[in-house]
C-alpha cells in the first residue's frame, strides 16, 4: 500500500470519527444550513422583498436551503413558525410587528434554533435576535433631493402605519427636504395597511389635488398616482425607478445582505446570540444607500446634487448624524 493511500485511509477514518462523536461545527460544515422565513404580506411587498433577496442570494451561493411562507396571518404566524422549528430549520426569519408575545414564545420553546425577527422590541436571550430598517440616513438624502424639485413647496406623505419603523423613515425625510428648502410643507397621511397599493394611491390622489407635486412613496401605488397626475415621486426601501423613469426621482434603498450574511455565519459557528442588528442597516455596513438618480442624474439641480453628496460624505465619515424619530410625523400643510 503506497504511503498515499495510507493517508487517504487515515482521514478518511478520522472524519467519520468526529463525526460519530459529533465533533463541533463539522455537520454545519459539510451540510448546508436550512433556513426559513415567515412572511405576512406578499414577497414583492418592498419590505419583505428586500429579506427575501437576501437570503435567495446566500442560497445561490449554496451557503443555505431556503423556505418561505408569504402572506401569513398574525392568527397563523406562531403556527408556521412552530413548523419551520420542529422541520429542523436552524435559523428562522420573519417581521413579528404584530405578534410579538406569540413569536418569542416560540423562540422559548425553540431554544437551538436561531431566531433574527423584524421587531420594535428588544433582543431576547438566549436566541431571539432582532432587526430594523434604520434607513434614515439615505431617507435624509432623499428628502434633500425632494426639497430641491419640488416647485409648489408642497410634498405628500403616504405611509403604512404610525409606528417606529415608518415614522423614524418619514421624519428623516422630512428634515432632509427642510435642509435644502426651509419653506416646504408636507401633507402626512396612513393608510394602516402594509399592502393596498389601491388605498395608497387614492391617498395620494387627495394630495395631489391639494397641491403636492412631490410625492414619498413609502407604499405601494403612491408611485402610480403620481405617475398619472404627473408629478414625482421619492421611492422607499427600493428602487422602482426602472418602472417609472420619469416618475420616481431618487429612493433610499434597504440592504438586508450585511444582516442576513452576519446572522448566517453566526449560526454556522456555533456563535448565534441574542442581538439587535439595527446598525447592519446604517450605510457605513453598506445596509442602506441612496439609489443612483439615473433617469434625473441631469434633472435635479446641479447645487442639490453638491449637496446631497457634500451631506453623504458627513454622514459616512460621522461628522454628521441624522437624528432617530420615531414620534409620529404631523402635516404642515394648510
Amino acid at each position: 500500500m503506497t504511503a498515499r493511500r495510507q493517508l487517504i485511509i487515515r482521514s478518511v477514518a478520522v472524519a467519520a470519527a468526529l463525526a460519530a462523536v459529533g465533533a463541533p461545527g463539522l455537520a454545519l460544515a459539510q451540510a448546508k444550513l436550512k433556513v426559513a422565513a415567515v412572511y405576512t404580506v406578499p414577497f414583492e411587498q418592498q419590505w419583505v422583498g428586500r429579506i427575501h433577496k437576501a437570503l435567495k442570494a446566500a442560497e445561490a451561493r449554496g451557503e443555505i436551503e431556503y423556505k418561505a411562507t408569504e402572506n401569513v396571518s398574525n392568527a397563523d404566524y406562531e403556527r408556521v413558525m412552530r413548523e419551520y422549528a420542529t422541520g429542523g430549520n436552524q435559523l428562522i426569519l420573519g417581521e413579528v410587528f404584530g405578534v410579538e408575545a406569540a413569536a418569542r414564545k416560540v423562540a422559548k420553546d425553540f431554544p437551538k434554533v436561531a431566531f433574527l425577527m423584524g421587531s420594535s422590541l428588544k433582543p431576547q436571550a438566549p436566541n431571539f435576535s432582532v432587526f430594523d430598517n434604520y434607513i434614515q440616513e439615505p431617507a435624509y438624502l432623499s428628502g434633500m433631493v425632494a426639497g430641491g424639485m419640488t416647485k409648489s413647496n408642497r410634498i405628500g406623505m403616504v405611509g403604512g402605519f404610525p409606528i417606529p419603523e415608518v415614522n423614524r423613515l418619514m421624519n428623516a425625510f422630512m428634515a432632509g427636504a427642510k435642509d435644502t428648502n426651509p419653506k416646504v410643507e408636507f401633507s402626512v397621511s396612513f393608510i394602516n395597511s402594509w399592502f393596498d397599493p389601491p388605498k395608497a394611491k387614492e391617498a395620494a390622489f387627495a394630495m395631489i389635488d391639494k397641491g403636492a407635486d412631490v410625492m414619498y412613496a413609502e407604499r405601494f401605488g403612491v408611485s402610480d398616482a403620481a405617475k398619472e397626475k404627473g408629478k414625482l415621486a421619492i421611492g422607499n426601501v427600493i428602487d422602482t425607478q426602472s418602472q417609472y423613469p420619469d416618475t420616481v426621482v431618487a429612493s433610499a434603498l434597504w440592504n438586508f445582505e450585511p444582516a442576513a450574511d452576519r446572522a448566517i455565519k453566526l449560526v454556522k459557528e456555533g456563535k448565534f446570540a441574542a442581538e439587535d442588528y439595527g446598525i447592519y442597516a446604517q450605510m457605513k455596513y453598506k445596509g442602506s444607500e441612496l439609489a443612483p438618480l439615473g433617469t434625473f442624474e441631469k434633472k435635479v439641480p446641479a447645487d442639490i446634487v453638491a449637496k446631497v453628496k457634500a451631506k453623504q460624505a458627513d454622514i459616512l465619515s460621522g461628522k454628521f448624524t441624522v437624528k432617530v424619530d420615531d414620534s409620529q410625523p404631523k402635516s404642515t400643510a394648510k
